[in-house]
């Protein structure tokens, strides 16, 4: 892996699952990481205490990036203190599943607020701070349901395509800055956001997989440390997936 001393990661949904992962490994390389996360303090404290011979390099902040004010105060406070980032994960995500027919509206808003605006919101005020040193590294952290889609998750498929799309156009818009725009396509992998499925649920997904197991979330960090590594700069407006084949 490459090293990371010295740059600057912001990641939503930092202090569980993926995000985690993310957090850890980018840690380990050297990097200082500005984590943010929705409302679940104590998983906040936990990751603290696990990482504690990190402390000096993490930075948590309680933040709802569906929330736009909330994200631009957060943004002001980074700006604040580290003037600039080097690079962004679009991690947080969440599932409100159900057939759309019966879908209730806030269950479709909850998601795209969350997932597709939320990537926008974090992502807008990241190249604002990345355009001053012309450099970054910008990674959605999307799926496979953009273009597979699966009964009862329109909302979530909707969310990861609209990402996909967003990646394609700002990886264009920022080129010219030596930002590099790409997304990371997780398929199934053993967290709790899949963790609410029944037994026989997974037995059938794992089905689907080649390789027939679900990933880990380390799977999924190795490929986002790679893009967002200065190895990968000639990489912009890609989707590199973690599928197991799917």
């Amino acid at each position: 892996m490459s090293d990371f001393s010295n740059q600057k990661v912001v990641i939503s949904g930092a202090t569980r699952g993926i995000g985690k992962a993310i957090a850890t490994a980018f840690l380990e390389q050297g990097a200082t990481v500005i984590g943010l996360y929705a409302g679940n303090r104590q998983a906040a404290d936990n990751f603290k205490e696990e990482c504690l011979k990190y402390q000096d390099r993490i930075h948590l902040y309680q933040c709802d990036v569906s929330d736009y004010t909330s994200v631009e105060n957060i943004y002001a406070r980074i700006e604040e203190q580290f003037d600039t980032i080097d690079i962004l994960i679009n991690n947080a995500g969440i599932r409100r599943d159900g057939v759309l027919a019966m879908m209730p509206l806030k269950d479709w808003q909850q998601v795209i607020d969350t997932n597709l605006t939320g990537s926008y919101t974090m992502s807008k005020f990241a190249v604002q701070l990345m355009m001053k040193q012309k450099y970054g590294r910008i990674i959605f952290i999307t799926s496979p349901m953009a273009h597979m889609g699966f009964a009862g998750q329109a909302n979530y498929a909707a969310s990861k395509a609209g990402q996909i799309g967003m990646m394609k156009s700002l990886s264009k818009e920022t080129a010219k800055r030596k930002i590099t725009v790409n997304c990371v396509s997780p398929g199934f992998i053993a967290t709790e956001l899949i963790g609410d499925l029944s037994e026989d649920l997974q037995k059938e997904y794992k089905k689907l997989v080649p390789l027939k197991r679900f990933g880990s979330p380390d799977d999924v960090s190795h490929a986002v440390l790679f893009l967002a590594s200065k190895k990968a700069g000639y990489i912009t407006g890609s989707v590199l997936e973690v599928t197991g084949g799917l």
